[in-house]
């Protein structure tokens, strides 16, 4: 019963990434291709300058990657079938789920007043980390439908290939170019939010702790921040969606209200 259970999970989410990644994705590294090719070019043609850095960011994402991979472990602490049981449990349900082999690793980390949660990796491993401030929404503040719902997006994230070391490298000069690899990364967050939706719909409404805070949410109501996406429009909205790695919270909680359409990017 549990096997089918699961491989009905696998069926049922597939077909969640966004349909616009993909294309975002092939131009982000197409930018980020013709910078590498021109920086050898140049150099081959004897600059000495900046050609090299250019030539030098594969070894600086893996560097920043690990580096950032041993912040959480040695700061951070580990999510585990002793510390934080029920957290883990989300954890290895979530990447069961996304039908990956293994779960990730996952950490808390101190929020110092921020809420705020991610997924990347290093090598062959790949790692949730969520900030205290956050956890405590499932935690101390008994929400687990929300915290369910954060993890669930994060190891998303994963499921979907957005952590991998190469998909990184072939985004990082289009990440430095306003508004295109903030595009990608917007759709990127729809489609680990079509994830989490999938795994556990129950979880949406926690979304709201990004509008109002984490006491204050409960007060909220989403589906009104939802229909605020028709009526707050104009130029500077656009630009700051543009600007932004994540959808606006009104359009954001739209395409999760309303799943007959993905969201906007754009």
């Amino acid at each position: 019963m549990a096997k089918l259970w699961w491989a009905g999970e696998r069926r049922r989410t597939r077909g969640l990434r966004h349909p616009w990644e993909n294309r975002l994705l092939a131009v982000c590294v197409a930018v980020t291709a013709l910078a590498v090719i021109g920086a050898a070019a140049r150099t081959l043609d004897g600059d000495p300058g900046r050609p090299l850095m250019l030539l030098a960011i594969p070894g600086a994402v893996f560097f920043l990657r690990g580096q950032l991979y041993a912040r959480q472990r040695v700061n951070g602490v580990q999510i585990t079938e002793r510390q934080f049981p029920e957290a883990h449990r989300m954890v290895v349900e979530a990447a069961r789920a996304f039908g990956m082999a293994e779960p990730p690793d996952a950490y808390v980390v101190a929020g110092n007043g921020v809420l705020n949660a991610f997924a990347s990796g290093h090598g062959l491993r790949r790692y949730v980390a969520v900030h205290s401030d956050l956890f405590e929404v499932g935690g101390r503040l008994s929400d687990p439908d929300a915290l369910r719902f954060i993890i669930g997006h994060e190891v998303g994230h994963i499921a979907a290939g957005h952590t991998s070391f190469w998909r990184q490298f072939g985004v990082s000069i289009a990440n430095v170019i306003p508004g295109v690899g903030t595009s990608l990364s917007r759709a990127q967050e729809y489609t680990a939010d079509n994830h989490a939706f999938a795994y556990h719909p129950a979880g949406v409404q926690g979304l709201r702790v990004l509008a109002a805070g984490k006491y204050l949410y409960p007060e909220v109501d989403f589906d009104a921040i939802a229909a605020r996406a028709a009526t707050d429009s104009g130029l500077f909205v656009m630009l700051v969606n543009l600007l932004s790695s994540h959808p606006i919270n009104t359009w954001r909680f739209q395409a999760l209200a309303d799943r007959t359409r993905p969201g906007r990017v754009l």
